[in-house]
């Protein structure tokens, strides 16, 4: 009796336990995880509520700053320059026989040293006057000498200030050795009562990105020899990383001698323009109002443009428009008409 149910416990247990191995077993299915959805998060571009005039850079503040127009010395003797590497445009053209000055202009930035400052010529004044820029220079050719007296334009100038606003420099030899402080700049517009608030803004136009200037003839190196040496061959080399071009002068990188940092730009612009010898000394007479043929090198592309006289500004056009520049630094070579484009600018894919 007890051998039968002992039997029939052990039917019950195992059957029990069958039963409670299986309720297990659908109690530790896996529960399925929701699948997340991946949701890619764009950032807006931060517009800035105000454009440098001369850039098109964006800025957190209004830019109020009267341009400030430096004549720079470009002798083989007074390179690197100081302070070219922050200047918003740059005007190369030539002062006498195949030396090329510079007219470095400065209003979203002004550094602390410029120079070496170097002499006026007419067609200087005539830019600074277009510009409506506070000008500065050492010295003068005669016919500059009239108009400065005539105060065409606000200035002040070494002849009259060395040693007391501009300061020469032991390291060269003059008249390689002028320079003047962003300081005694500020302190020089005051004794001459000139307002350092600007009055007139520029007829330029900008891109919104650099993508938007990618249209063109693909150039990626493009150089200008004034002259039979290479003293005044410069060459202008596209970085596509950086989308800016970097400059060499005699195959030697253009740097600012303060800072050591090269001259990075965003365009590069050849305008042709009548040039004539005038005396023994070889200055030159430039013809800035006709207006005339231009090269535009952005974004590593080439475009062939004009050039027209806007109310005293040498403004790039395209289609009868300004020609939309890609925003940042901005360097402008004045090319004479004799040769010309063809014959003094090179370029290569």
């Amino acid at each position: 009796m007890f051998k039968k149910w002992g039997f029939l416990g052990v039917i019950c247990l195992l059957l029990m336990a069958c039963s409670n191995e299986e309720e297990v077993k659908e109690e530790v299915k896996p529960v399925e995880e929701p699948i997340e959805e991946t949701v890619d998060v764009v950032e807006e571009p931060v517009v800035l509520p105000f454009t440098a005039p001369f850039t098109g850079v964006g800025s957190e503040i209004e830019l109020t700053q009267r341009p400030i127009l430096v004549t720079i010395n470009n002798h083989p003797l007074a390179r690197p320059q100081s302070g070219i590497s922050q200047a918003d445009i740059v005007y190369e053209m030539l002062a006498e026989g195949n030396v090329t000055r510079f007219l470095a202009l400065y209003q979203s930035s002004i550094p602390e040293n410029i120079g070496p400052v170097r002499s006026a010529r007419d067609y200087f004044i005539d830019i600074a006057k277009g510009l409506d820029a506070f000008y500065i220079a050492h010295g003068y050719s005669p016919d500059a000498q009239k108009m400065l007296n005539a105060k065409v334009v606000d200035n002040i100038n070494g002849m009259q200030y060395d040693g007391i606003l501009f300061k020469r420099s032991k390291d060269r030899k003059a008249p390689h050795n002028s320079y003047i402080s962003n300081e005694n700049i500020f302190a020089g517009a005051e004794r001459v009562g000139a307002s350092m608030n600007i009055d007139k803004v520029p007829t330029f136009s900008f891109y919104d990105s650099l993508e938007g200037a990618k249209i063109g003839n693909p150039v990626t190196n493009v150089s200008i020899r004034y002259g039979s040496g290479s003293s005044f061959e410069n060459e202008y080399t596209y970085i596509p990383e950086e989308g800016l071009y970097e400059r060499k002068t005699a195959g030697i990188l253009t740097i600012d001698k303060e800072t050591d940092e090269p001259v990075k730009l965003s365009n590069v612009i050849f305008m042709e323009m009548p040039h004539k010898t005038i005396d023994n000394a070889g200055r030159q007479q430039i013809t800035l109002t006709g207006g005339g043929n231009a090269y535009l090198f952005q974004a590593g592309v080439m475009k062939v443009i004009e050039w027209e006289n806007v109310d005293g500004v040498l403004v790039p056009m395209e289609n009868g428009v300004p020609a939309k520049l890609v925003q940042g630094k901005t360097w402008i070579s004045f090319v004479p008409m004799k040769p010309g484009l063809e014959s003094m600018v090179n370029f290569l894919p």
